[in-house]
């Protein structure tokens, strides 16, 4: 066969494979409807019923015959469902076959808050969007910020909360199912990292540090300078707020871990 006879064949294909690939993109199965997302709806064997609109901020979209239809937070499946079983209801199609696609992902957002590069609301362009995207696309965690994030939305009608472990779930493979994709609504916020104080005798300026992971004791005073030579480790308090809220002054042990807020003080030897 010539190249002038395969390459007709091949164009074919490959305009297959878009169409199949472009109807794919047109109605992903789990995304929910929300303000401002365009649609197409059809009727099979009813073009005068075609409608192309937007999704309201109520949630709501008007189509011929049946009025005020509510389809905010809808898969797409399910909306197909309700105006076919309006239009079923109301007398004016006995069995009607409906289809509804997407056009514009306008009004479903994410807001990403707290300690990143770009805090705000920003477009969910896909429904396969995952939360370190997100964060991409916010610019990142700052340096003030932690390695945990909280996600909270609505999951199957029910509010939803978790806990990330961003850093982590690179660190370790086994966490990589916590990147979890983000729906519309979905809020994200980026915590401050914590801290600890430390004053007294020390080599460097007092102040505050941020804790790293899996930081001791030790090691935050190594942060420091270490004690001065008025002073030893063994002169070292720390303050630490109880479980009743209550500070207490207590004597650490150095290979423990430093907790957020812990004030770390050195005093001068008196001998």
């Amino acid at each position: 066969m010539t190249v002038n006879r395969l390459f007709p064949n091949l164009l074919v294909i490959l305009m297959l494979a878009f169409a199949t690939c472009v109807g794919a993109q047109e109605k992903p199965s789990d995304y929910r409807l929300g303000p401002g997302d365009g649609i197409r709806i059809t009727v099979f064997q009813n073009a005068d019923l075609t409608l192309e609109t937007r999704v309201s901020e109520s949630g709501a979209i008007t189509y011929p015959l049946i009025g005020t239809v509510k389809i905010g937070g809808l898969t797409l499946s399910a909306a197909e469902q309700v105006i076919a079983g309006a239009l079923k209801s109301g007398g004016y199609i006995q069995q009607p076959q409906v289809t509804v696609n997407l056009l514009a992902f306008r009004g479903t957002q994410v807001s990403v808050l707290g300690h990143v590069a770009k805090p705000g609301r920003y477009p969910l362009e896909t429904s396969q969007l995952r939360l370190s995207d997100m964060l991409a696309t916010a610019g990142g965690i700052s340096p003030e910020g932690a390695d945990f994030v909280i996600v909270t939305g609505i999951r199957d009608g029910q509010p939803f909360r978790k806990e990330v472990d961003i850093a982590g779930m690179f660190l370790d493979g086994k966490r990589l199912q916590d990147d979890i994709l983000v729906l519309g609504g979905d809020a994200i916020y980026v915590q401050r990292q914590p801290k600890f104080y430390i004053y007294g005798e020390v080599k460097s300026a007092a102040g505050f540090f941020r804790i790293e992971r899996n930081m001791t004791i030790r090691q935050a005073l190594a942060l420091s300078g270490g004690p001065t030579s008025k002073a030893s480790e063994r002169n070292l308090s720390i303050y630490r707020r109880n479980a009743s809220g209550t500070i207490e002054r207590i004597t650490p042990d150095l290979n423990s871990p430093v907790q957020p807020d812990d004030v770390l003080f050195v005093r001068e030897s008196l001998f």
